[in-house]
């Protein structure tokens, strides 16, 4: 099985060993996002909806990169480091999937890179 990677410069670039997304046996699988801002490279401004906001707009790039959209997705992972922010982040989030519904997990983590309030990984069919 041949791996290849996903890069696009509307999504921030990897910051480390690893890329913004890989297509293995007909899926894709993404880093996990955070709240970066591809022009500047800084976290956005704002609270879980502003940062969830970046995150999905990542996310969306990355996969119009693979050549898919949300729904092709079919499942994702979010990582909050406050559960009690879900109710505001699951209305935005919802807003960007449209009628898709991947599978999701969601838990609470004592932290995330840049102090991001959020982050998101996703695996995705590709177009066969």
């Amino acid at each position: 099985m041949s791996l290849s990677q996903v890069a696009t410069r509307q999504a921030p670039e990897a910051i480390g060993p690893y890329s913004q997304a890989i297509k293995a046996g007909g899926f894709l699988f993404t880093a996990g996002q955070i709240a970066l801002d591809p022009g500047n490279g800084k976290i956005a401004e704002g609270g879980i909806v502003e940062q969830t906001e970046r995150v999905m707009q990542n996310l969306t790039a990355v996969l119009q990169a693979a050549g898919v959209d949300w729904n092709s997705v079919v499942k994702t992972t979010v990582f909050l480091t406050d559960l009690g922010d879900f109710p505001v982040f699951n209305e935005v989030y919802g807003r960007y999937l449209g009628s898709a519904r991947p599978a999701r997990s969601t838990v609470q983590v004592s932290a995330l890179p840049r102090n991001g309030r959020v982050e998101i990984e996703l695996v995705a069919r590709l177009a066969e």
